[in-house]
């Protein structure tokens, strides 16, 4: 028989509102996640991140498109396919338990595209994915020269992702860059266009100030994701802050890979300079501690137990 604490493990995961059967979708479990709190969701570009995510507490992650493209050695221009990002989001999210949202770009085509890609990353188990309303090829959210479709064609675009989904409970987030091409007023009017359209969730990006994050906020009724990243428009602010500006997700989508490619290269300059690795020790997870997050020892477990005969 299981112990509780056991049995807890295997069929419950940790919320803030106490514990949730994992036999509700993760989509189901996101909703629940983001209805009274503010969820913090760090930004995860492979599998191994997201599941140190996990284990340390973490509620959900963010499958970033900047992560995924810059980690394959591109710039952030819609440059992966579909099936490319579909693939790699898939790895991500069925390494964990906690929901994965994901950034779709603008979709990946116009409403057919569209309406395959929900689809498609519904199948692979993300529990949430944003759209934007950029003119391909996007930009990253906080640089200059960026070009929006029409309010009607991202309208059209909400309309075709929320039909196309199986689980009424997967998010549909629209994303408007509207704020530094038309103006906090017209970035508004556009959110409330997106809502009326049946976007689940609204993220404002590039606002400028708390300010800005609160007239939103008072605005645009329904649930709203803010972007805490780094080096653009947004002034750094706590995530307790957004909570009480009423902002149910705020996510950090280049956090950890920025911090990652950092201490790469630093470690990189050391074994380029002294021919050794004895100075990074220190630094580095043990070959045990890595173990430990990709649960080796559980393989071992199964593999004694159902592999071939020893002796």
């Amino acid at each position: 028989m299981e112990h509780g604490e056991e049995r807890h493990r295997r069929y419950y995961v940790h919320g803030k509102g106490g514990l949730m059967p994992k036999s509700l979708s993760k989509a189901s479990r996101l909703r629940k996640l983001i209805k009274d709190n503010t969820v913090v969701v760090p930004g995860v570009f492979n599998a191994i991140t997201a599941m140190i995510a996990e284990r340390l507490g973490f509620e959900a992650v963010y499958i970033s498109g900047a992560g995924l493209a810059n980690a394959r050695g591109l710039p952030d221009l819609g440059l992966l396919s579909m099936s490319e990002v579909a693939e790699q989001a898939s790895a991500i999210a069925n390494s964990v338990s906690i929901p994965a949202i994901a950034d779709i770009d603008t979709g990946f085509g116009e409403v057919l595209n569209v309406m395959r890609t929900v689809q498609e990353f519904e199948r692979v188990s993300i529990a949430a994915v944003h759209i934007e309303d950029q003119v391909m090829p996007k930009k990253c959210g906080h640089l200059p020269g960026k070009e929006l479709v029409s309010t009607e064609t991202m309208v059209q675009k909400i309309k075709a992702a929320v039909e196309a989904r199986q689980d009424p409970d997967f998010i549909i987030i629209a994303r408007t860059d509207a704020r530094a091409v038309e103006g906090l007023n017209e970035a508004i009017k556009r959110a409330q266009a997106y809502a009326k359209a049946g976007a689940d969730v609204i993220f404002p990006e590039a606002l400028e100030s708390r300010v800005e994050f609160s007239k939103f906020s008072k605005a645009v009724k329904v649930p709203l994701m803010a972007n805490m990243t780094e080096f653009g428009k947004t002034p750094y602010i706590l995530a307790r802050e957004f909570n009480e500006m009423g902002y149910s997700i705020v996510i950090f989508p280049m956090t950890a890979f920025r911090t990652m490619t950092k201490a790469v290269e630093e470690a990189l300059k050391e074994l380029k300079k002294n021919g050794t690795q004895k100075k990074l020790l220190s630094k580095m997870h043990t070959r045990k501690q890595i173990y430990d997050i990709i649960n080796y020892n559980e393989y071992e477990k199964i593999d004694r137990r159902l592999g071939r005969p020893r002796g």
